[in-house]
């Protein structure tokens, strides 16, 4: 190999890091979560070693592009999929707060913070109609700051910090509608992965909700006790909701399998867990023991997820093969080079291609 294409299949190589690193550390780390919440603490420090490997990997290649290729950031920033960053973070923020590293995880907090308005505001600006799931993202990451902030407020007794959760918590849920409102349901029927989102943004806005019930249950004066009703109210709402959708999507993927890998079903595995860790914590939160079998239940589904994922990615010539058929039919948005990834191809040699697990095609 020359020194001149030397270069060029690094980069290559590079640019193929950040699909694995941002579903992953998503997926991997709520099944941490919701394994530490089953008591399963082996298992979860095992799977937040997994996540956090990921982030780094994540990380780097962020920093990497922001300092060596800014053009291709900013056009990578503008992709739905750029949300995962912020997912990501705060995600493993939370499970750094259930440790005890109250520290580690204000600084992710405010990590997140500073990263979220920017790339929220290059996404929504390319939002079009008829998007895969990867549009649910604007949610997950708003709502994923609420769910650290929350936890962070139970955990140092901070009233501020669950008042300001709130903020998120109402917005992620508008950015719900308005997504709901912009996504093709022709994807719960051919998705690669991705469409469970639609499910998955759902179960973050009810822990979100559950951790800010748990919070005003430390002792601290956050809210009346009519704010409280209502928040108890929508949380449980949020959560059956989130529970429709699972089944929904279930019964979609038995009624038009898609059996051969896709590495959009971390963003699969995500949802999975992240219902888990809903259920497990309103359960707690509203004391509905009943809840708690269905959620360690849906735990292990997840886990089940999760090892045929990654078993999957590390099959020869699994990496990024097609779903059935020619895939979901996106808009005239839709940038053609996004459509190789519904057909079995080699992997992508350029920088732009496949840059989000979450997102099944960029947008221009």
């Amino acid at each position: 190999m020359s020194s001149a294409t030397h270069p060029s299949a690094l980069r290559a190589w590079w640019a193929q890091r950040p699909p694995a690193a941002g579903a992953a550390v998503m997926a991997t780390g709520i099944v941490s979560v919701a394994l530490h919440l089953t008591g399963r603490e082996v298992l979860s420090r095992t799977a937040l070693v997994l996540a956090c490997a990921a982030w780094l990997i994540l990380a780097a290649n962020f920093v990497y592009l922001l300092l060596a290729d800014h053009a291709q950031w900013v056009k990578r920033a503008g992709t739905p999929g750029a949300l995962t960053a912020v997912a990501a973070t705060t995600v493993l923020g939370t499970r750094f707060s259930l440790l005890g590293w109250t520290l580690l995880a204000a600084v992710l907090l405010a990590l997140a913070a500073l990263l979220w308005p920017w790339l929220l505001l290059l996404v929504v600006r390319h939002w079009g109609r008829r998007m895969p799931g990867a549009v649910f993202l604007s949610c997950v990451a708003t709502e994923g700051l609420a769910v650290l902030a929350a936890t962070l407020a139970a955990a140092t007794s901070t009233p501020w910090l669950a008042h300001a959760a709130l903020v998120p918590f109402w917005l992620g849920i508008v950015l719900y509608l308005i997504a709901l409102f912009r996504f093709d349901l022709r994807q719960v029927a051919r998705g690669s992965g991705d469409h469970w989102v639609a499910g998955g943004a759902l179960a973050i806005s009810a822990l979100a909700g559950a951790k800010l019930l748990a919070a005003a249950g430390t002792g601290m004066y956050l809210w009346n006790a009519d704010d409280q009703a209502v928040l108890h109210d929508v949380t449980v709402f949020l959560l059956t909701l989130d529970l429709a959708w699972y089944a929904v999507l279930l019964a979609a993927e038995i009624a038009w399998p898609r059996l051969r890998y896709d590495v959009r079903r971390w963003s699969t595995v995500f949802p999975l867990g992240m219902t888990a860790a809903a259920t497990l914590s309103v359960a707690a939160v509203i004391d509905v023991p009943w809840l708690d079998g269905p959620g360690r239940a849906l735990l292990w589904i997840a886990v089940a997820g999760w090892l045929a994922v990654a078993t999957g990615r590390g099959r020869p010539g699994q990496g990024g093969a097609a779903v059935r058929g020619s895939g979901p039919r996106c808009d005239r948005q839709v940038h053609s080079t996004a459509m190789k990834t519904f057909t079995r191809v080699s992997p992508p040699t350029s920088a732009n291609s496949g840059f989000s697990t979450f997102s099944s095609s960029r947008f221009t």
